[in-house]
């Protein structure tokens, strides 16, 4: 099949004839603010030319040119002006930058300001501070840990909270956009503490007047990540009241949901229940069902988003495309035992009334995942590297251990801080809720690159190739979702729920954010086993107007900043 007939078949080529030379496309034009000040007259700066151009809102694509002058989209039509760069997309789709509306990239991006791993999969925007877990708010012991861990890698931490990051983002200018939701377990750890009791009326105050001030700040939105802790230990109710401070501000309450296996359809409710009763919009992270046995709640789980939207709650959700998730190892043991912090933890891994019910717990999670095998190491500090990329099963028959004596030996040598990868999932689901309209796609992972510090992990494949995967596989390969649907799913969407203004379109007067890829060869290339590999088929990303991949490759570019919501300060 040539590089263009996949585009035609999307019905984008029948509409160019439309358009007369020189003319905007109207269609695509929209309701654009201008080119941006002192463009008006002024020669384009970049040309993309004779590309199939797919708006974000979900409709056909149109051949046309796109110029953009400065930070901004100029002008979309036929036979532009000259700019002074043009690059060839024909037979290419020309698309809004992607939005990755769940995002672990956060800190790393300070490491590697490049964001190799997230550049070259076509996103231009990550939405971090996710899993309940935004980088701040820090009390002072927080800040000086973090401060000192970043330090001795030569990074210098002067922020106190995610609004914080946000701004220091806008001055580092990596090569990607970052914004942030605020973590309720941040909020917890810092007013709370580490400990499993309800919070108390005062501190329930604090909290809430922290996520406010953070809002204001400019982050766009509120996370959980009820599986983990300390976040795990807010109960239905102080999670209504701390999502109650989103109301007025149009952001959603994201959450990983307390549950993702034998009650994921409690889970659901629960997440549910937030939106309904705070009055604000609702995002599921990474909906999934885990186990063979609760491969049928996907539908189920599916029917409840349905009913709840259709009573009136703004529900979306969101996936990425694969069939193994990635957590920590201690996430094999139920989060009550994990109050108090690791080395709580850690004690009671051994201690003689808890240990039975530790040991008894774990091996029925890997029972629903399957088996050992089914857990695949990823990160671990340097005396146990060895371990990195391992599945657990083959590591411990291997040196001849069981597999749970090797779990607790991993956990204390790291001090509990282990990644694990979990292949439990069901392909055909996966393809199901990639496929759902209010389903978006996510990443849920890091930023990572093939040297340097941010190489030395074995991570999910997500970090390197979840776009081009879904481009790839899910749109081309098996048909699952049409391009235009997918590309709105990975751009509008998000923008539109998070209120970013001005993003995640192609519009006359809109941020030049844009990314061209070839639909024909667009795949992932990273592996579970080899995943340090970058993806095939995005060939140039514009990021704020700077052309920052080019002929699929880093121009070293960096025009990344710090984006705020519509409802800052």
């Amino acid at each position: 099949m040539k590089r263009r007939t996949f585009v035609r078949r999307t019905g984008a080529v029948g509409l160019a004839g439309l358009l007369k030379p020189g003319a905007a496309v109207e269609a695509l034009a929209g309701d654009g603010s201008g080119a941006g000040p002192g463009s008006a007259g002024r020669r384009a700066d970049l040309v993309l030319r004779g590309g199939t151009v797919f708006d974000g809102s979900g409709a056909a694509g149109i051949e046309a040119d796109v110029a953009v002058t400065g930070d901004r989209i100029s002008a979309i039509g036929l036979d532009l002006p000259t700019g002074a760069l043009e690059l060839d997309c024909r037979g290419m789709a020309v698309s809004p930058g992607f939005i990755d509306v769940h995002s672990h990239a956060d800190l790393n991006l300070l490491v590697e300001n490049r964001a190799e791993s997230r550049i070259r999969q076509g996103v231009t925007l990550e939405v971090v501070g996710q899993d309940g877990g935004s980088v701040g708010p820090w009390s002072d012991g927080q800040f000086e840990a973090t401060r000192d861990r970043y330090r001795a890698r030569g990074i210098e931490i002067d922020f106190r909270g995610p609004a914080g990051f946000i701004e220091r983002i806008g001055h580092e200018r990596p090569a990607v956009n970052v914004t942030s939701m605020v973590g309720n377990g941040a909020l917890r750890g810092f007013v709370v503490g580490g400990d499993d009791r309800p919070a108390t009326e005062a501190e329930l105050e604090r909290m809430k007047a922290l996520l406010a001030e953070q809002l204001r700040g400019g982050c766009v939105g509120l996370s959980s990540g009820l599986e983990y802790t300390p976040s795990g230990f807010a109960d239905a109710a102080e999670l209504v009241e701390l999502a109650r401070v989103l109301r007025g501000t149009g952001y959603p309450y994201a959450t990983h949901m307390r549950n993702e296996d034998d009650r994921l359809l409690g889970a659901v409710e629960e997440a549910l229940h937030v939106g309904r009763v705070a009055s604000v919009p609702v995002q599921i992270s990474h909906l999934k069902a885990q186990g063979r046995r609760n491969y049928w709640k996907a539908g189920a789980a599916l029917e409840l988003i349905e009913r709840a939207r259709g009573e009136g709650v703004d529900v979306h959700f969101d996936r990425y495309p694969y069939t193994a998730y990635a957590t920590g190892l201690s996430n094999l043991f139920p989060s009550s035992f994990r109050s108090g912090g690791s080395a709580a933890f850690l004690a009671r891994l051994r201690a003689p009334d808890t240990s039975a019910r530790l040991e008894r717990a774990c091996r029925d999670k890997v029972a629903l995942l399957g088996d050992w095998d089914s857990v695949q190491i990823s990160s671990t500090n340097a005396e146990t590297a060895w371990a990195r990329g391992r599945r657990l099963g083959e590591l411990a028959r291997e040196r001849d251990v069981d597999p749970y004596a090797l779990t607790l030996e991993l956990l204390e040598r790291n001090r509990g801080s282990v990644g694990m990868i979990g292949h439990g999932m069901d392909e055909e689901n996966t393809a199901r809720i990639l496929a759902h309209p209010l389903c978006m796609l996510c990443s849920d992972g890091g930023a990572y690159a093939p040297y340097g510090p941010l190489s030395a992990a074995s991570p999910h494949p997500r970090g390197y190739g979840s776009f081009p995967r879904f481009l790839g596989h899910y749109v081309r390969d098996t048909g699952a979702v049409t391009l235009e649907a997918a590309i709105h799913k990975i751009t509008t969407l998000p923008a539109r729920k998070l209120r970013i203004p001005l993003r995640g379109a192609v519009r006359t007067g809109y941020i030049a954010d844009l990314v061209v890829f070839d639909p024909e060869s667009v795949s992932d290339t990273a592996t579970f086993d080899d995943p340090h590999q970058y993806p095939i088929g995005i060939e140039h990303v514009v990021v704020n107007g700077v052309l920052t991949l080019r002929n699929a490759e880093h121009t070293g570019a960096l025009g990344g900043r710090g984006v705020k919501g519509a409802a800052a300060g």
